[in-house]
C-alpha cells in the first residue's frame, strides 16, 4: 500500500539526488534532484562525461581513474568537489556513494547517490545541539506525543522519577501525579496542543517516588512542530521548586507572624479589664493563628487576692497535685460546629475531660499537659481529641514579670497545618504580651480599688445633716474607668449649730491626687475644729499644701536636718518623693461658714469657682468673693466676705468640672449654670440631678463635686439670748433664765437640771476668769447648745483638782455631763460652750462611781 511521506520528513532536508553511468563512462540517467543539485537539466547531462562536466580541471585525472575502477566493479564512497550552479562558479562538496551495476546485456555500469555535504553538516549540528540541550539540561525535560504519552525524557527527569530515560517512554501523567493534579495537567496539555498557547510556571504538587514527601514542581509547556509546521507533541520543562516553595512559605509565615504581633500590640491591652484583655487576645489569634482558643485565668487573680496567684512555688497547684483554681474567661472559634475547645487532658475523653464551660471555675488534673505547662512555665503539646476533630493544640502559660496569671490554649482542627516551632514561639509571644496586659490590669485594679476606698472614705458618708440647712451633694469621677480624682466636698458641724461647707479640687488625677486630697480634707477638718475664721483656715491650709509639694513636708522641715534627732532621707528618696508629689500639691478651695441663727454666711476663696446663690423670686447670681491664689502658691493673704442669706435661698458650691470643658469656655459654663439654677424650685435631691443632667456633664474630662444647701434658719423661738452684768448675782439670774427657757421648750426635768448646773459652772468661770459683760445663749435644734461669751482672751483649761482644792472641778463636771464641750476665740473675746442631747424617750445614763470619783 502506497502512502505519501508526511511533510517535513528527513528527505526534505537532505535532498538525496541520484544518476547512473553507463558502460561507456557517460551519464545514462539523470534524476530531478540531480538537476537541482548540479544545476543541469537531464538534456544537458545525459551522454556527458560526469568528470568533465562537474569536476574542476585539476581534479579530472583522478576522477577518470575512479570512474574506471567503478566500472571494473568496485564500490566507492567519498567526497567529490563540484561547481555549484548560479553561485559565480563556487565549488561545493558532495558525498557520493557509487554502487556497481549491470545492464540488461550484462555490461558493467554504476548507480550514484549524491548528498550535499552542507545539508548533512547542518543536520548533524542541529542533532548535536538538540541532544546537548535535551540530554545535558539540569531540568527535567519531557516530550509528550500527540496522544499525551511520553515520547522522550531526559536523564534528569529519570533521576527524579526513577529508572532510565527509556523506561519512561509511553507513560502518561497519571503515572507521576495524584489524580487531581494529573487531571489538571492533562487538561493543560490538551489546551496547549489545541491552541498552541504556551503555559509558564504551572504549579504541580505530588510525592516523589517511593516516599510520602510532598514535592512542588513548576512546569513550562509549549507545542512542538515539524519542519512543515505540523504539531508533533508538547515539550515540557519541569523544575523542582520545593525549596523555593518552603522558603516562600516560611517568608509568608514570618510576615504573617510579624503582622499578627503588630496587630496584637495594637489590639491587646486597650482595656484595663481582665476579661476584656483575654477576649482581645482571642480576637487576634482566631482565625489568624488558630481555629479554636480559650483563656483561663487564676481565680485568685480575678477575686482580687493580694498575693499573685502564680508567683509562689506552689501557687500554681492544689494540694492534690493539680493546678490551682482557674476560671474560663474567654473562648473563640472560627469553626461553626467546633467543640468548645481542645480537650484539656490526654487519652480517651471522659466526663471529667469535657472542656470547662465559659465562666466556670475548674482545675487541670495532675499530670495533664495544661497543669504541666503552668508548673514548668513552658508551652506544652496537648493530644488531639479522639474523634479527630482537633489535630493540634498548644497549652501556653501566661507569664508576666515572673508571675503566671493563667493559661491560653490554641487549637487547630483537622485540615489545618499542625503547629511547628515557629508557631510555638509565636504562641508564647502572644501569651506573654497578653499576660503583661492582664498583669497590668490586675495591678491597676488593685491600686484603683485602694484609691477608690481611700477617696470614698474621705467623702462625707450618706446625706450630710446640718442645723438650718437642707443639703444634697454629688460626686462624679471624670473617667468612669478610674473613678479616682482630687475633687472633694465636706460638711463640718461647728459649735453653736454653725456649719462649714467646703469644696476643693486638687490638680491632677489618680492615687496621688486622692492622697493629696485626703491630706487637705483632714487638715480642713482639723482647722475647722479650732473654729478659725474662713480666711484663717485657708491661710493655714495653704501652708499645709505647700508642705505637700516638697520632700519632708515643706520648707519648715529643713531645720530638722541638723538636729540629730531624726534621719534625713537619702537624696534618691527625696527626688523620688518630690517626683511623686510635685504634680498634685496645687489645689483650689472655697470655705464657707453658715450661722443658722443669723442666717449669715462667711466665705473665703482660694482660686476656686465662685459660689452661686439663688434667692426666692430672683435670678441666680455668683457671689462676688475675692478669688485669692490657689493653695500651695503661698505668700498671699485671703479675704472673706459675709453674706446674709434669705430663707429658702439656694447656695451652690461646685468644682470646675461642672462648668468647663474642651468644648465649652468657662464663661459659657457659668452662664449655663446660672440659667439652670434659675429654673423652677424643686426638691434638693432632684435639683442636684437636674443640674448634672441639664449641663451635660458626661464629657469625662474632669471630676465633678456638687454641694447644694437650701437655707432654713433657726426660728426665733428656738433661740434664747441674754446679756448679763458682770456681778455675782448674774450666776443665779443665768440659772433662772435657762430654766425658764427650757421649760418653755417642754424639756424634761433631767435636761433642765443638768443644763442649769452646767450654765452655773460656765457663768461662774466667766465671772472669775473673764472680762467684760457676759452673754448667755441657748439654741435648740437637733441638740441643745449652750454658749457663754465674755471679753477675756484666756482660754479655759480643764485640769485635775487636788484633794484639798475647794474648786477647779467645774470643767470636769461639764465634760462628764455634756455630750461635747469646747471653747473658741471670737473677735472680741472667747466663747465656752457645751452640747446636750435632746431626750428621745430613753432614760439618760447616770454617771458611774468611777466617773464621779475621777473628779476628786
Amino acid at each position: 500500500m502506497w502512502q505519501s511521506s508526511p511533510p517535513g520528513s528527513i528527505y526534505d532536508h537532505i535532498k538525496v539526488a541520484s544518476f547512473s553511468i553507463g558502460p561507456d563512462g557517460l551519464v545514462e540517467q539523470w534524476s530531478s534532484r540531480a538537476a537541482g543539485l548540479f544545476g543541469m537539466t537531464s538534456t544537458e547531462a545525459i551522454g556527458r562525461d560526469p568528470v568533465e562536466a562537474f569536476m574542476p580541471a585539476e581534479l579530472r585525472s583522478g576522477g577518470h581513474r575512479r570512474v574506471g575502477e567503478i566500472l571494473d566493479g568496485k564500490e566507492w564512497t567519498g567526497l567529490v568537489p563540484f561547481r555549484m550552479p548560479g553561485e559565480n562558479g563556487a565549488h561545493g562538496v558532495a558525498e557520493v556513494y557509487v554502487m556497481p551495476s549491470l545492464t540488461a546485456r550484462g555490461e558493467r555500469a554504476a548507480l550514484c547517490i549524491v548528498v550535499d555535504v552542507r545539508a548533512l553538516r547542518r543536520i548533524e549540528t542541529d542533532l548535536a545541539a538538540s541532544q546537548a540541550i535535551f540530554g545535558q539540561s539540569p531540568f527535567g525535560f519531557v516530550l509528550f506525543g500527540t496522544d499525551l504519552a511520553v515520547v522522550r525524557a531526559n536523564q534528569r527527569f529519570a533521576t527524579v522519577f526513577g529508572g532510565s530515560a527509556e523506561d519512561h517512554r509511553g507513560r502518561t501523567v497519571e503515572d507521576y501525579l495524584p489524580r487531581s493534579e494529573a487531571d489538571r495537567l492533562t487538561a493543560t496539555l490538551k489546551r496547549v496542543l489545541e491552541t498552541g498557547e504556551s503555559v509558564t510556571d504551572l504549579q504541580l504538587v505530588g510525592p516523589a517516588p517511593n516516599t510520602t514527601e510532598r514535592r512542588h514542581w513548576s512546569m513550562n509547556l509549549y507545542r512542538v512542530h515539524s519542519g512543515a509546521g505540523r504539531p508533533v507533541g508538547i515539550a515540557g520543562l519541569a523544575t523542582d521548586v520545593t525549596r523555593r516553595h518552603i522558603a516562600a512559605r516560611e517568608a509568608a509565615s514570618a510576615r504573617r507572624n510579624l503582622a499578627l504581633l503588630n496587630e496584637a500590640s495594637a489590639r491587646i491591652g486597650n482595656s484595663l479589664d481582665l476579661e476584656t484583655t483575654a477576649r482581645e487576645l482571642l480576637d487576634v489569634a482566631v482565625p489568624g493563628f488558630c481555629d479554636l482558643a480559650s483563656v483561663d485565668l487564676y481565680q485568685g487573680l480575678l477575686t482580687g487576692e493580694e498575693a499573685a496567684p502564680g508567683s509562689g512555688a506552689s501557687a500554681h497547684r492544689d494540694p492534690a497535685g493539680g493546678s490551682a483554681e482557674l476560671r474560663r474567661v474567654a473562648h473563640a472559634s472560627a469553626v461553626a460546629d467546633a467543640l468548645p475547645t481542645a480537650v484539656a487532658g490526654s487519652g480517651a475523653p471522659g466526663p471529667d475531660d469535657l472542656p470547662p464551660a465559659l465562666g466556670s471555675v475548674h482545675r487541670f488534673p495532675v499530670g495533664s499537659p495544661c497543669a504541666m505547662a503552668l508548673r514548668s512555665r513552658r508551652a506544652e503539646d496537648v493530644p488531639g481529641d479522639e474523634m479527630g476533630f482537633v489535630q493540634s493544640t498548644l497549652a501556653v502559660p501566661m507569664v508576666a514579670h515572673d508571675t503566671v496569671v493563667g493559661l491560653v490554649q490554641f487549637s487547630r482542627t483537622k485540615g489545618s497545618e499542625p503547629f511547628g516551632e515557629r508557631d510555638r514561639a509565636l504562641a508564647t509571644e502572644l501569651a506573654a504580651r497578653a499576660a503583661v496586659c492582664i498583669d497590668n490590669a490586675r495591678l491597676y485594679r488593685r491600686e484603683h480599688e485602694r484609691a477608690l476606698i481611700l477617696q470614698r472614705s474621705l467623702l462625707p458618708p450618706g446625706d450630710p445633716e446640718a442645723a438650718g440647712l437642707d443639703i444634697a451633694c454629688r460626686y462624679l469621677p471624670g473617667n468612669a474607668a478610674t473613678e479616682v480624682g482630687g475633687d472633694w466636698f465636706d460638711v463640718i458641724e461647728l459649735p453653736g449649730h454653725r456649719t462649714a461647707l467646703v469644696v476643693g479640687d486638687v490638680m491632677g488625677r489618680g492615687l496621688r491626687a486622692a492622697v493629696a486630697m485626703g491630706e487637705l480634707r483632714t487638715a480642713v477638718r482639723t482647722l475647722a475644729l479650732l473654729d478659725l475664721e474662713p480666711a484663717e483656715v485657708l491661710y493655714a491650709l495653704d501652708e499645709v499644701a505647700r508642705g505637700l509639694g516638697s520632700p519632708g513636708g515643706g520648707e519648715r522641715s529643713e531645720g530638722l536636718g541638723g538636729s540629730g534627732g531624726a534621719q534625713w532621707p537619702s537624696r534618691a528618696a527625696q527626688k523620688s518623693r518630690e517626683a511623686d508629689l510635685s504634680e498634685v500639691y496645687l489645689a483650689t478651695c472655697v470655705y464657707a461658714v453658715y450661722d443658722p441663727v443669723t442666717r449669715r454666711c462667711t466665705i473665703a476663696n482660694a482660686g476656686h469657682m465662685p459660689p452661686a446663690l439663688v434667692e426666692p423670686g430672683r435670678p441666680a447670681r455668683l457671689i462676688d468673693v475675692p478669688p485669692g491664689m490657689p493653695l500651695g502658691v503661698g505668700g498671699e493673704p485671703f479675704e472673706e466676705v459675709e453674706v446674709e442669706l434669705a430663707e429658702n435661698a439656694l447656695l451652690t458650691l461646685y468644682t470646675d468640672g461642672l462648668v468647663e470643658s474642651r468644648d465649652q469656655s468657662l464663661d459659657a459654663g457659668l452662664d449655663a449654670l446660672r440659667s439652670v439654677l434659675t429654673g423652677p424650685q424643686m426638691e434638693l435631691e432632684d435639683a442636684c440631678d437636674f443640674v448634672l443632667s441639664t449641663l451635660d456633664t458626661q464629657h469625662g474630662e474632669d471630676d465633678i463635686a456638687l454641694l447644694m444647701a437650701r437655707i432654713q434658719g433657726l426660728p426665733a423661738e428656738a433661740v434664747g439670748d441674754w446679756t448679763l452684768p458682770r456681778e455675782p448675782r448674774s450666776v443665779g439670774r443665768a440659772r433662772e433664765l435657762a430654766r425658764g427657757q427650757l421649760l418653755s421648750w417642754d424639756l424634761d426635768d433631767l435636761v433642765v437640771d443638768t443644763t442649769e448646773l452646767l450654765v452655773s459652772e460656765l457663768v461662774t468661770n466667766a465671772l472669775r476668769y473673764g472680762e467684760g459683760e457676759i452673754r448667755l445663749r441657748l439654741l435648740r435644734d437637733r441638740t441643745l447648745v449652750c454658749e457663754v461669751w465674755d471679753a477675756g482672751l484666756v482660754q479655759p483649761r480643764r485640769r485635775r483638782a487636788r484633794d484639798t482644792d475647794e474648786g477647779g472641778r467645774g470643767l470636769q463636771l461639764v465634760g462628764l455631763l455634756s455630750a461635747a464641750w469646747g471653747t473658741r476665740r471670737t473677735p472680741r473675746g472667747k466663747t465656752v460652750w457645751f452640747e446636750l442631747a435632746l431626750p428621745d424617750g430613753e432614760p439618760a445614763a447616770e454617771l458611774s462611781v468611777e466617773q464621779l470619783l475621777s473628779m476628786y
